[in-house]
């Protein structure tokens, strides 16, 4: 039995002794998502955590991520198996700004992308996901200014889908920002049967190009219904494990060789034993901060219904 094998089956008898449900993003490794209990975007692993039955939870993704849950879900205990995976653009918000922004424009509607430390959704009016963003931001006071963070190429796309001028905090995705017009312009030649599927991180010319622009599990969705049989992917490959199970007759082809994000790889199978074992790491929100993002949140929960 090889290595990897024998850890899956440690896992798998710890989380069921001790009740703890992990949930995975779709951007980890396929050994972490094959042992995961549930597996989804960021919007949907919110609604995991907060539906969950099981007291405790693992969350396999982004710190982001695990401090959702905890906010969320402050009855239950939410550890991460590697707390020093974080993400870039969630990290180039200054807290410090975004709040002198708010003193000084209390008119403008703050909407914060799910992908932002606990401190920058305490002082947003609502959170959104890349899945629910359009639905939100339509639903908004179309009389109140909107400042969106920290993802400019989302809100670009939101803006067009619902023809509201926002204004854009300058942050990105580096992971996706690899994805370019000339990659996607090689691909279809060499594919010209393929659709393309991008994420909506992706820069606007990218976009445009697509057939098809949606969340992680939005381009799930859509390669699973599709009569299509072979897709450009323009999202982190972690997404080819869960597409590949759910149309094992197609060809994916990914836009751009090692389109890898490291610090959702950087969870490994060893990390999330090592966590089971000792029940670490613990993830705590400061409780004011906690019940401030929790506003945001829940109502990003309830103008998604």
């Amino acid at each position: 039995m090889q290595r990897d094998d024998m850890i899956k089956q440690q896992i798998i008898k710890i989380k069921k002794e001790k009740s703890i449900f992990i949930i995975a993003h779709y951007y980890q490794r396929t050994e972490v998502q094959e042992i995961a209990d549930f597996i989804g975007d960021s919007y949907a692993m919110a609604l995991a955590a907060k539906k969950a039955k099981e007291e405790k939870i693992l969350v396999a993704g982004v710190d982001f991520m695990a401090e959702t849950a905890a906010i969320l879900c402050p009855e239950k205990t939410v550890l991460s198996p590697e707390p020093m995976a974080t993400c870039p653009m969630a990290d180039s918000v200054d807290i410090d700004e975004i709040k002198k922004y708010r003193e000084e424009n209390p008119e403008t509607l703050i909407v914060s992308y799910v992908n932002t430390p606990a401190s920058v959704k305490a002082v947003s009016d609502v959170c959104v996901t890349s899945s629910n963003a359009e639905k939100i931001a339509s639903k908004l006071p179309p009389n109140r200014p909107i400042l969106f963070i920290p993802d400019k190429n989302l809100a670009d796309f939101i803006e067009k889908k619902i023809g509201r001028n926002m204004e854009k905090y300058p942050s990105f995705c580096p992971v996706h920002a690899r994805v370019k017009t000339e990659s996607i312009r090689f691909c279809k030649e060499k594919y010209p049967q393929a659709e393309v599927l991008v994420h909506p991180e992706c820069a606007p010319e990218v976009v445009k190009m697509a057939d098809y622009t949606g969340s992680t599990g939005g381009i799930l969705n859509y390669a699973t219904h599709s009569p299509k049989k072979s897709f450009i992917i323009g999202t982190e490959e972690g997404i080819f494990y869960a597409l590949r199970q759910k149309r094992p007759d197609a060809e994916f082809i990914l836009a751009v060789d090692e389109l890898i994000c490291p610090n959702m790889k950087s969870i490994t199978l060893e990390k999330i034993l090592y966590s089971l074992e000792n029940e670490e790491t613990v993830i705590k929100v400061p409780e004011d901060i906690r019940e401030k993002a929790f506003n945001a949140l829940d109502k990003m929960i309830r103008l998604s219904q």
